[in-house]
């Protein structure tokens, strides 16, 4: 079994993925009857020694509804005709949701409005707000 790459620096174990077919839904004619074509990827998340910590709870987080209660992530393909490009797509989008998992976000640093810049702003809120105020009735007189 060979690893499957994530990042340069992180891959999961083919063991760790548990892939089983089912009958798809979908174009395909009569053949959609009789071969498994889809697949039912299972990738324990909180049992991989693969994955830091950090990544798991974020991995979590991105999942959503493809996490069970168990940490199991569980990644359904059934777009294409054959067997083996639904397991390739399968893996291809477990692959990209740990990548992006391993990505950490950058720290917004919070930073406030030059005093300069609040006045420009005003100034220019004032000479819209007078510009508005001469398009009013012209007084009879």
């Amino acid at each position: 079994m060979a690893p499957i790459p994530v990042t340069p620096t992180l891959s999961i174990d083919d063991g760790e993925i548990a892939i089983t077919f089912a009958r798809s839904a979908g174009p395909g004619g009569q053949n959609v009857n009789k071969v498994e074509s889809a697949v039912h990827l299972r990738f324990d998340v909180a049992a991989s020694p693969s994955l830091d910590p950090w990544t798991r709870r974020r991995l979590a987080s991105l999942a959503g509804r493809r996490m069970t209660a168990e940490g199991v992530l569980v990644i359904f393909a059934q777009s294409h005709r054959s067997q083996e490009r639904n397991r390739e797509d399968a893996i291809a989008r477990l692959v990209a949701l740990i990548a992006a998992a391993t990505e950490r976000p950058k720290f917004r640093v919070k930073t406030r409005p030059t005093l300069a810049s609040q006045r420009r702003r005003i100034d220019g809120k004032v000479k819209r707000g007078a510009i508005k105020r001469g398009r009013g009735r012209v007084p009879d007189g």
